[in-house]
């Protein structure tokens, strides 16, 4: 099949907003005597928050005996990650894909398990959001990742077939997603995911950084 699109991730593909985060809840879990675990992360890493049965700030404030100002912690958290997070540039490779894949007339979609908010601020802050033809969030599905409805809904906004696009993931619940709505899907992992088990993916490369659509198109002539 031709390859007629291309679907993002955001966090941790895009822009890597997920190394900051893993290491902020780290130092705030270290401030009240506790350890933020390999475990806490690996299960919220792109997964939809709907999907997450106990957020690591309700697993800090129980460990701590349900002392915690929950509001003032997070709020101090959140300062803490946007500082990290708006010193952080696409990551290596991203920005020439797009600029080319625009330019050859490829349809340019995000599915990201996070809301409007949070993507297109980003986006519009980096001066990607020009480049998406769509982009579906969180807020527009009754189901993220590891679900597939992300993809499907992407793929019917963007009126291409799910055999005729390559999405680009980071973490084991994107590529769930993906692999579920039966798409060709990319691990491109960051450093918190490059040690998970990818397996899931088509795929796998490790940045972005010299990759191009003639090279991803040949994927899909195997598919």
């Amino acid at each position: 099949m031709p390859l007629d699109a291309l679907i993002f991730d955001f966090d941790g593909l895009i822009v890597d907003t997920e190394t900051p985060e893993v290491l902020v809840w780290r130092e705030l879990y270290r401030e009240h005597g506790q350890v933020f675990t390999d475990e806490q992360w690996i299960e919220a890493i792109g997964r939809g928050a709907e999907e997450i049965k106990e957020t690591p700030l309700e697993i800090l404030d129980r460990l701590c005996g349900n002392t915690l100002d929950l509001e003032e912690v997070d709020a101090r958290r959140k300062r803490r990650l946007m500082n990290m997070i708006y010193a952080e540039p696409p990551r290596r490779g991203v920005l020439s894909l797009l600029k080319e894949a625009k330019a050859l007339g490829l349809r340019l979609g995000v599915a990201s398990s996070s809301k409007h908010w949070w993507v297109d601020g980003h986006l519009q802050r980096l001066g990607l959001s020009q480049y998406f033809h769509q982009v579906v969030c969180a807020d527009d599905v009754l189901r993220a990742k590891p679900h597939p409805d992300l993809y499907l809904k992407a793929c019917s906004l963007l009126k291409v077939g799910t055999d005729e696009v390559i999405a680009l993931e980071d973490s084991p619940n994107g590529i769930a997603a993906a692999k579920a709505a039966g798409v060709f899907v990319i691990a491109v992992p960051n450093a918190q995911t490059a040690s998970l088990d990818l397996s899931g993916a088509n795929e796998r490369f490790e940045s972005l950084d010299g990759i191009g659509v003639a090279r991803l198109a040949e994927y899909l002539q195997y598919f």
